[in-house]
């Protein structure tokens, strides 16, 4: 069994929590909360061995092999580097680290230590994915690639009224793009690779934080389309159109319905069920590479591919965090 511990009581803990409670390879150890109440809780309802309220204890802890990470974004590295260097595998909430100098410091802390690093990006996982991958070949030369994700932010109504939590505080390493824009930009390096050349813009809210925004990515033969938005939402689903066919993507965070149609008048539906827990495929893959059955190098290199986009995009919009300066990291 792996032990593993939980950095985290929100929401996307609690369907992680859910998802691993499928698996009977991992055992939950430890519930970690700054806040005792809240460790204590959660621990309770979930079965947790114990709650501590200390990342240090945590990082030490003997009883603990695994730690899931799923705070603010801009905690991500320091709380990730000390699971790693204390020689805990890591899966980390999306997006990882808040750019990608964190990320590389991550690996080579990983390396160092013999352990695992995962980054929560579920869609990749999901077998959706593994269809959309199959499938390109049926499209002939590609051309476009439009992926979108839009979704209003129940915190959005609070942010009109002054009331600015994490997803729209920048000294969080917030926004639409790390929250939102990750789910179509990771994707398409995964597929694509890295873009020749981005263009991107972006609404920016009163204090400076990306409510929604595009980014057009140049490829030798083909463009991509990316539009991400907290403030508003969209019923349009996600293409890779090719020059003999198109696949037609509904939700891309979660490929639960994929659709081929062919220039000839082919259509065949590839994917089509209801939604579901797919956190359950990214713990099954970080439990592979635990056990050594998978290499956790390689889906490392979309994550570090994601972050090199999101950096050139934060460049352009003059998007700066405060982890962005190099002292936070350096002494890494």
């Amino acid at each position: 069994m792996i032990r593993f511990a939980t950095i985290g009581t929100n929401f996307i803990v609690r369907w992680f929590l859910e998802a691993a409670a499928m698996s009977n390879e991992l055992l939950y150890a430890a519930s970690y909360s700054r806040e005792e109440e809240k460790a204590k809780a959660f621990a309770a309802e979930y079965g947790a061995a114990r709650y501590c309220t200390d990342l240090q204890e945590l990082a030490e802890s003997k009883d603990v092999d695994a730690v899931y990470i799923a705070s603010p974004n801009s905690l991500h590295f320091e709380q990730s580097i000390l699971m790693l260097s204390h020689g805990k595998h890591v899966m980390c909430e999306k997006t990882i680290t808040s750019n990608s100098q964190e990320l590389h410091k991550l690996i080579e802390a990983a390396d160092r230590n013999h352990v695992v690093l995962l980054e929560a990006m579920r869609s990749i996982f999901d077998p959706g994915f593994a269809v959309i991958q199959e499938n390109l070949k049926r499209l002939g030369k590609i051309r476009r690639v439009s992926f979108q994700y839009c979704q209003y932010s129940s915190r959005y109504d609070k942010f009109k009224n002054g009331i600015i939590e994490n997803a729209f505080d920048p000294s969080f390493s917030n926004g639409a793009l790390m929250d939102i824009g990750v789910y179509c930009i990771h994707p398409l390096v995964k597929l694509f690779g890295l873009p020749q050349k981005i263009i991107s813009d972006a609404i920016l809210l009163h204090n400076g934080v990306d409510g929604a925004g595009t980014i057009l990515a140049r490829y030798e033969e083909m463009q991509a389309e990316l539009i991400y938005s907290k403030i508003s939402d969209s019923h349009i689903p996600s293409q890779i159109q090719g020059e003999e066919g198109t696949l037609v993507i509904e939700d891309i965070p979660n490929p639960r319905n994929v659709t081929f149609y062919g220039r000839n008048g082919e259509c065949e539906v590839l994917v089509s069920h209801e939604p579901e827990l797919n956190l359950i495929y990214e713990i099954q893959e970080w439990i592979e590479q635990i056990k050594g059955h998978q290499d956790w190098h390689e889906p490392m290199k979309a994550s570090l591919m994601e972050l090199q986009v999101m950096d050139e995009v934060r460049r352009q919009l003059s998007i700066n965090f405060p982890a962005d300066e190099e002292e936070q990291w350096k002494k890494y």
